[in-house]
């Protein structure tokens, strides 16, 4: 943009800071609210797993926005409201980086949102940001249990009341997402799939996986070495025979015809 184009711009219009940020800083409404990312390693293995796993869903498009731990502010006038969802999902909004969600910026609530929980998520809490993430028009909300034996996984989906609890997301399938959940009755074993039924990964089983590839890619390597070293070998040992054959058909005939220059029969 340029100068003469802010200079333009009506008194209390927002500036978009050039990339790689969408939103240009404001102290107001500063990025961090002073509390952890996670409160332990289980609910930020699940908020990466989700995060990383929607981002490789939805790569393709470049108007989706998909945050871990963003502060999402709803009110330009009292920085006080606002909120941090473990991961939510913002349909129609770019990926670019942003210090943080400004409703009144972005034209909407994200849609979806992932929340995992942890020893400080109590009742009351969980209970303000149900009412929160309903009262922004939030479309679906899931909240994971990983320490929950039964595989407890609670959703909720608009309906014409709001947020309505869904009756069971064992094998439910995100209208928005496309995802489905398996919830398999035990600790930390959640399942999401994408539309093409594979399994979001862990980023650990992910890494494992890469190099348990490479290992294998080095493996197969070797031996495709070793057969076309095998390979040259044995057109070595064919080319060494047929040479001593040739040499030894020549040995022959020249004492053959050694033998009938002296008057001898070979025969």
């Amino acid at each position: 943009m340029s100068t003469a184009d802010r200079d333009a711009a009506p008194p209390g219009a927002v500036h978009l800071a050039d990339p790689p940020f969408w939103d240009a800083y404001d102290p107001r409404f500063p990025d961090s609210d002073g509390e952890p990312m996670a409160d332990n390693q289980t609910q930020y293995k699940w908020m990466v797993t989700i995060a990383e796993g929607l981002e490789a869903l939805l790569a393709d498009r470049p108007d989706a926005l998909i945050a871990c731990d963003l502060l999402w502010y709803f009110d330009p006038e009292d920085p006080r409201r606002c909120i941090a969802p473990d991961v939510f999902v913002a349909l129609g909004r770019p990926k670019a980086p942003r210090h943080s969600y400004k409703e009144w910026i972005e034209g909407h609530a994200p849609q979806v949102v992932f929340e995992i929980h942890s020893p400080s998520n109590t009742a009351a809490r969980m209970r303000r940001k149900l009412e929160t993430y309903d009262g922004r028009g939030v479309e679906e909300y899931y909240y994971y249990f990983p320490e929950d034996p039964s595989g407890r996984l609670d959703g909720w989906l608009r309906g014409p009341s709001g947020l309505e609890p869904i009756a069971s997301t064992d094998g439910w399938t995100s209208p928005r997402l496309g995802v489905t959940f398996e919830t398999p009755p035990e600790e930390d074993a959640l399942i999401l799939r994408g539309p093409d039924g594979e399994p979001f990964q862990h980023v650990q089983d992910i890494i494992r996986d890469r190099k348990l590839a490479r290992r294998i890619a080095e493996i197969e390597r070797r031996r495709r070495e070793q057969a076309e070293a095998d390979a040259r070998e044995d057109r070595s040992r064919r080319a060494q025979a047929e040479a001593d054959a040739r040499e030894a058909r020549a040995r022959a005939e020249w004492l053959e015809a050694l033998l009938r220059e002296r008057g001898i029969d070979p025969g």
